[in-house]
């Protein structure tokens, strides 16, 4: 068994404890977004869906499927970028803190680092004494992953 294979079956086995199901189809988009390097929207996984499996699937399919894979905590959506990336810690037992993302602005790359609940709390209440509301405590920071830096690097010197 291949390590897709088994973290699919751990979300599998995680829905199945919820009460809920992964359909052949949700394991297929899930899968996508498994074995992407980037984070992708809704029409990017029509596309991949299409190529990969030889089946077209209607937009409003694959938000449903979406909708479904983040309530299950399976996915993340990157507001900012309105494209989403599977959770890299599917098959994890245990709590995590808040995920955060790192998003490179060059190649798209996205890495899910996460944050000590102690600093949320701190930036909660300097956003409350600033008079503003937390809605959501998930940050989206723009970067530039090592990769791109080195290829930038070594452009610049030419």
């Amino acid at each position: 068994m291949n390590n897709l294979d088994e973290i699919i079956n751990h979300a599998e086995q995680y829905c199945s404890n919820h009460g809920a199901r992964l359909t052949p189809k949700r394991k297929q988009v899930l899968s996508s977004l498994i074995q992407s390097q980037k984070a992708l929207s809704a029409y990017d996984l029509i596309d991949l869906f299409e190529k990969n499996f030889g089946e077209k699937i209607p937009a409003m399919s694959v938000y449903r499927i979406l909708e479904f894979l983040e309530g299950e905590h399976l996915v993340h959506k990157l507001n900012l970028a309105n494209k989403y990336v599977a959770c890299s810690h599917i098959t994890c037992d245990h709590a995590h803190g808040v995920p955060q993302f790192l998003i490179c602005g060059t190649c798209n790359d996205v890495k899910e680092i996460t944050i000590t609940k102690s600093t949320i709390d701190e930036l909660k209440e300097n956003i409350e004494d600033a008079g503003f509301h937390l809605v959501s405590p998930q940050l989206e920071m723009n970067c530039i992953c090592n990769g791109c830096a080195t290829n930038a690097a070594k452009h610049d010197q030419k």
